[in-house]
């Protein structure tokens, strides 16, 4: 999938086509005669050329990043949300300050601590189930209790009723238990397995591994970047010493010099090209990936919400007369918002809102 730096349509797709592309062909030729046609005894003039031109950009951890304040304001791939795709492209530095998190696995974090989470949910229900089974046991003991038995009249028929209803309510509460298990607890447990993490895994890898594509093909460009400067300065040597004749060959080790130095411009060139290539490749699975790590947080805040919801009413069908204590809960769980959430982890843990940029020559 293409991904531009352009905004994503309401579906979450891109709008255009990838992120920028090769220069046209006229204005890269238009950066050889500057190492073809100098003429001898003269001195390139590369150096200074690069000297004058005003820095716009900056690569940190191999990622080109314009330079604040400079190049067209970028706007959001998706302006009217708060989408992971959007803040997570720098890395940050991990709580101890001596290595650097990649923004990508930040969003991994973030889906192994919901998984965390969902469990610990679990085994609160699972809690919640021993106390009423408990509760249910000890009242259905004490409606057995042979205290007062021998009342008699109506009282009497009064307090056997009213042991009876402690039968019953042990009853109910046993009931909740039980569903609380099959719907509740379980949903809860089963909800993702195993596989889930394995997945995440894959995801991991996957970004990881266009990290260290993108890694070897920067150690390119600045190899590329040092051979040319080697050859830029060779062939200021040769020009200095025919200016100064020192050898009757040097006119002709100028045009040696300065075919491998138009060679040195080449790979410089291509290895650039190489280099923007593999960081559009990693920029287009990097919004795919978080979108689709995105809408699996939608799914758990989601699945969560409904077997909570489902929580509160079984309790109460349980005690009509104790629904006071549910109720706050019931308001909670139907203000619960996954777009919400997003927006407030998002502000929190962001890493960036500047995108990645193709690299200049």
């Amino acid at each position: 999938m293409k991904i531009t730096n352009q905004s994503l349509d309401n579906t979450g797709m891109p709008t255009n086509g990838c992120a920028k592309t090769r220069p046209p062909a006229a204005s890269v030729a238009l950066r050889k005669p500057a190492l073809n046609k100098q003429p001898p005894g003269s001195v390139s003039p590369a150096k200074r050329q690069i000297k004058e031109v005003k820095e716009t950009k900056t690569t940190i951890n191999c990622v080109t990043f314009p330079l604040p304040g400079e190049g067209p304001e970028q706007q959001l791939l998706k302006p009217n949300e708060w989408s992971y795709c959007d803040y997570f492209w720098a890395d940050k530095k991990d709580p101890q300050g001596t290595t650097s998190v990649a923004g990508f696995e930040v969003l991994l974090q973030k889906q192994l601590k919901g998984k965390q989470m969902q469990k610990e949910m679990a085994e609160f229900v699972h809690e919640r189930i021993k106390i009423e089974e408990e509760y249910a046991k000890n009242l259905s003991k004490l409606s057995l209790s042979p205290l007062a038995a021998q009342e008699e009249g109506t009282l009497g028929e009064a307090w056997t009723q009213l042991k009876k209803s402690l039968h019953d309510e042990a009853e109910v509460h046993l009931k909740f238990s039980n569903k609380l298990h099959s719907e509740v607890e379980k949903p809860l447990l089963t909800f993702r397995g195993d596989n889930f993490k394995k997945d995440l895994k894959k995801y991991d890898h996957h970004i990881a591994d266009l990290r260290k594509q993108l890694a070897s093909r920067y150690a390119s460009v600045e190899k590329a970047r040092k051979a040319l400067a080697d050859r830029q300065k060779d062939l200021e040597v040769k020009t200095q010493q025919l200016e100064i004749k020192l050898s009757n060959k040097t006119e002709e080790d100028i045009k040696k010099a300065r075919r491998k130095s138009t060679q040195a411009g080449d790979d410089l060139m291509r290895c650039v090209d190489l280099y923007n290539q593999t960081q559009s490749k990693w920029f287009e699975e990097m919004v795919t990936t978080s979108m689709e790590l995105e809408k699996l947080e939608v799914e758990r805040i989601e699945w969560i919400q409904q077997h909570l919801r489902q929580y509160t009413t079984l309790r109460h069908e349980t005690d009509m007369f104790n629904q006071s204590t549910a109720e706050p809960v019931d308001q909670l769980l139907q203000n619960v918002d996954p777009a919400k959430d997003r927006e407030l982890w998002v502000k929190e843990n962001k890493t960036s809102e500047v995108r990645p940029v193709d690299m200049d020559i």
